[in-house]
């Protein structure tokens, strides 16, 4: 172990990827998460959706919820809220069934009580009225502090609703720096942060969703270009094989199906709010980070891959640096992988290592 202000931290790389400090081989992380590698096929699950109102008039926020059919009683530690990135919403990713189930499903099987949400402008969410315009007219919206309190609204109803005081949280990308803001300024509310690709200051160079020029209220994105930037980086060899069968179509029906107009396109189309984007021009490639993971005081699992051009490693890694706060904190970097990890074929490694972080009620030892 490595202490950083007498805090424990860990670093675990899977398969193992030497860009650090490597803790034993990838069989002792199999062995310590037997029973927890797939999902359990004998609970039954429940699902609700609920429309919810966010702080701004006429804004509403889709939740949805997967728990075991008999659970009865709720805790913080077994339950969990998922949000998105920048660009697509939450259910096409983190409850589409590939292979048999869907990373919501893999964890509620497991005895958990797990939520997404739709940020405004996305997905089942309403859209703010300037979608409904050229985008030219209007300056980009939904900013991460829009979406911090989104998350936020999203928290009290899920806390109200199951009477409870905390929760676990989960964030994709653009997600990472909502969860974290939101942990960062709510650490009472957080039980345990997972940050899958965490944004961090970028050395140089935009994001992949930036293609420059002045920015207007939303971007629109195509199916081929979904695919371009999911496969940036990612060896020529390894292409024909990174994705299963049929996963990358499913998903990208799934996904440009949410778009109300979007889908009455031929083909189809998909907006995305600009925000994100601004926020990263005036804060992670102006050096500026959008919150401080020093005020971080929950224990935190970041997750990242390899190939992952969006976010790539160093960024994690430096972010993970910052957490000094964190009263312990883990991450794990899995080979043969890109942002979208949640949908290849190595997936399974990031849902058994964020499945065992979740369920382990770890203490340091005296």
């Amino acid at each position: 172990m490595i202490r950083i202000n007498q805090r424990v931290s860990q670093l675990i790389f899977i398969p193992v990827i030497l860009l650090g400090l490597v803790f034993g081989p990838i069989s002792s992380l199999s062995a310590q998460s037997a029973g927890s590698d797939k999902p359990n096929k004998a609970v039954k699950l429940a699902m609700e959706e609920h429309l919810i109102p966010s702080d701004t008039a006429g804004i509403s926020l889709y939740l949805r919820n997967k728990r075991p059919a008999n659970m009865k009683q709720f805790s913080p530690e077994k339950t969990l809220l998922y949000v998105h990135g920048s660009t697509y919403p939450s259910e096409t990713a983190f409850d589409l069934s590939l292979g048999g189930t869907s990373w919501m499903e893999f964890i509620a099987s497991h005895g958990y009580d797990v939520w997404l949400v739709d940020l405004r402008g996305y997905g089942k969410s309403t859209r703010p009225p300037e979608m409904d315009l050229p985008a030219e007219q209007n300056k980009p919206i939904v900013r991460t502090d829009v979406a911090v309190r989104d998350v936020s609204s999203a928290v009290n109803f899920i806390l109200n609703k199951r009477k409870i005081n905390k929760t676990n949280l989960l964030g994709w990308s653009w997600g990472t720096t909502i969860m974290g803001k939101y942990t960062a300024e709510n650490n009472t509310k957080v039980n345990k942060l997972v940050l899958y690709a965490p944004q961090w200051i970028r050395k140089g160079g935009a994001p992949l969703t930036d293609k420059g020029g002045e920015l207007p209220a939303y971007r629109v994105v195509s199916i081929d270009a979904a695919k371009g930037r999911w496969l940036t980086g990612v060896p020529e060899n390894a292409k024909d094989t990174l994705i299963p069968a049929g996963w990358f179509d499913k998903w990208a029906e799934a996904t440009f199906d949410t778009d109300p107009w979007g889908r009455t396109q031929n083909p189809k189309k998909l907006r995305a709010p600009n925000g994100t984007v601004l926020d990263a021009r005036e804060y992670w490639s102006a050096g500026k980070p959008v919150y401080q993971p020093s005020d971080i005081r929950v224990p935190v699992l970041i997750t990242h891959a390899e190939w992952d051009a969006d976010l790539p490693s160093y960024m994690a890694q430096e972010y993970f640096l910052q957490l000094s706060n964190a009263p312990y904190k883990e991450m794990i970097e899995i080979s043969e992988g890109t942002h979208t990890i949640i949908m290849e074929k190595n997936r399974m490694l990031m849902f058994k290592a964020v499945q065992l972080f979740l369920d382990t009620n770890f203490q340091p030892e005296r």
